[in-house]
């Protein structure tokens, strides 16, 4: 099994590069898609949460109030801390048994992890390469207005609020530039494709 590491800043791309990837037949396992199951109605984690933010944070049909949880964290950097603390060890866990599963199946399997905060975690996959989505701040402001709807100050915000570019790059064996068009960026994820299976 390869374990490829698949990180990029928000609305950088990296949701088209996976979708390519999984087209060609990896397997991907998306972080976000885990750190919402791992907090579902019934879960520890949820538990843990309302134990730690109080009962607001639990909307009236038992499933976490985002938006009441969000104006918490994003306004206080140790409750942003203390949630990660919640939430992180059981999207490792899950995320470990579904690269374990994926390699159970197939041993030669591409395993992408798409994980957004690969470089703000503490990395505890044994990654056989990171791949790193990479537009420019404007970029990416750009396409949180225009595809999300977000209003510019919002934009900004979740931009800085992230690993910075050189942090991203740092970390990175391969690098698809996203500034371009979407056949410019596809054309890049073919051409890793052909790496990993060469």
């Amino acid at each position: 099994m390869h374990l490829i590491g698949l990180t990029g800043g928000i609305a950088s791309g990296k949701s088209t590069i996976a979708r390519r990837l999984a087209e060609h037949g990896a397997v991907v396992v998306d972080a976000d898609r885990i750190a919402r199951e791992v907090v579902e109605p019934g879960t520890p984690a949820l538990a843990q949460i309302a134990e730690t933010f109080g009962p607001d944070v639990i909307a009236a049909d038992g499933s976490l109030n985002r938006p009441a949880l969000g104006a918490i964290v994003f306004a206080d950097e140790d409750a942003r801390l203390k949630l990660n603390a919640i939430t992180h060890p059981a999207v490792l866990a899950t995320s470990t048994e579904r690269f374990r599963a994926a390699g159970e199946a197939d041993p030669d399997a591409v395993v992408v992890y798409d994980v957004p905060l690969l470089v703000e975690s503490a990395n505890e996959y044994p990654f056989d390469l990171v791949v790193v989505a990479h537009a420019s701040a404007a970029t990416r402001i750009r396409r949180l207005m225009e595809l999300r709807g977000t209003d510019e100050e919002e934009a900004r915000r979740r931009v800085g609020s992230q690993a910075t570019d050189e942090e991203r790059l740092a970390v990175a064996d391969v690098v698809i530039d996203t500034d371009g068009t979407l056949e410019q960026t596809i054309a890049q994820t073919d051409a890793l494709w052909d790496r990993l299976r060469a």
